[in-house]
């Protein structure tokens, strides 16, 4: 008696113990138990930790409550100007119900997938090219309203969707390599003319106040031969000042002949002296008789250039008679007009000079 009492307590502790073992059930942190007892749902969930069902009858599925993060495959679309693109994502998500993780969605991680995928193509048909390069937050928004609205009915909440990559053809990366190179070369050309605008306000501060002291220009000038000449150069290039053309070109131009109706200011003590009345000069003894003794010395006159007179036409032959020692004279040239008469030419002592005509030919 007693050995089958023995006997029927140790099979009802063994049965006990595989009871235990094939109810027994362990949830992690991270996870959320839902119970199906006989294919239906049990109201309330199994949380982390120790947890017990009747084998047979219930059946405990496990959902993971964390973050996924899962990358959206590569999609091609035409946007809205009509460019061809090829853009990937990745999407971040979370379950918030376990029960209509289970029970709405077969699979919600594919669900959310197929999600994505569809609703990346769309906003790459509503959108522009610019706008996929450097407007991608607004873009995020937009994606991540389209996939969460239907995913809420999944116990399924979306955290971030992220735009992670967009290829543009070949053709396209060049023209906006042109693009963008054409606009960096308007900007530079925008900052060099503000540049020389400013450096030559500068400038003219400068020649202000060089214009002030003219011996600056000459310093500025030899420090910009010491800055040459200190950097070993075989060739010297010397600037020449404009100034010092002007000069050379004021110094060619001839002196102002004075006015002979001026008269001179007499010193204060000093007689006035009448000016010599306008007359030829005269040479040897003509001169000497026309000055007197005690006369004072006048200031020489410079003679006036003598108009040559044009040459007279030819006439035919004529007879040629032998000159005498009276008649012989030179033809005269420029540098005779001046101060020595011809022959036939007599001096007048009170007037203009007369003319002799000379005999006729033989």
């Amino acid at each position: 008696m007693v050995e089958e009492l023995v006997i029927a307590g140790v099979s009802v502790a063994s049965a006990a113990v595989v009871y235990t073992l094939a109810a027994a059930r362990v949830v992690k942190q991270y996870e959320r138990g839902v119970v199906f007892r006989l294919g239906r749902l049990r109201g309330t969930e199994r949380g982390p930790g120790f947890t017990m069902i009747i084998p047979g009858v219930d059946r405990l599925r496990k959902v993971n409550m964390q973050i996924v993060t899962m990358p959206v495959p590569s999609q091609d679309g035409i946007t809205r100007d009509n460019v061809t693109v090829r853009v990937d994502a990745v999407i971040y998500f979370k379950v918030i119900d376990p029960s209509d993780a289970v029970v709405q969605v077969e699979d919600y991680r594919f669900a959310v997938s197929q999600m994505a995928q569809t609703s990346l193509r769309s906003i790459i048909g509503k959108s522009d090219l610019d706008d996929l390069l450097s407007n991608r937050e607004k873009l995020n928004q937009g994606l991540e309203l389209m996939i969460d609205s239907p995913a809420m009915g999944w116990g399924v909440q979306i955290d971030r969707v992220e735009i992670k990559d967009v290829s543009l053809p070949e053709a396209m990366k060049r023209s906006m390599a042109r693009q963008a190179e054409a606009d960096r070369e308007r900007r530079a050309r925008v900052i060099n003319a503000d540049a020389e605008l400013q450096a030559s306000k500068k400038l003219a501060e400068a020649a202000g106040e060089m214009s002030k002291q003219p011996a600056a220009l000459q310093l500025r000038l030899l420090q910009t031969v010491v800055a040459v000449a200190a950097e070993k150069n075989s060739t010297l290039v010397l600037p020449f000042p404009v100034e010092l053309l002007r000069f050379l070109e004021r110094a060619q131009q001839p002196a102002p002949v004075a006015q002979t109706g001026a008269a001179a200011q007499p010193e204060p003590g000093q007689q006035a002296v009448a000016p010599p009345a306008p007359g030829p000069a005269v040479d040897g003894p003509a001169a000497e008789t026309m000055s007197e003794p005690g006369a004072v010395d006048e200031p020489v006159q410079e003679p006036k250039p003598v108009q040559e007179s044009p040459a007279a036409p030819e006439a035919g032959p004529q007879a040629v008679r032998e000159p005498g020692p009276r008649d012989s004279f030179a033809e005269p040239t420029a540098g005779d007009a001046v101060g020595r008469e011809p022959d036939g030419v007599t001096q007048n002592a009170e007037g203009p000079p007369s003319v002799r005509p000379l005999p006729p030919a033989a």
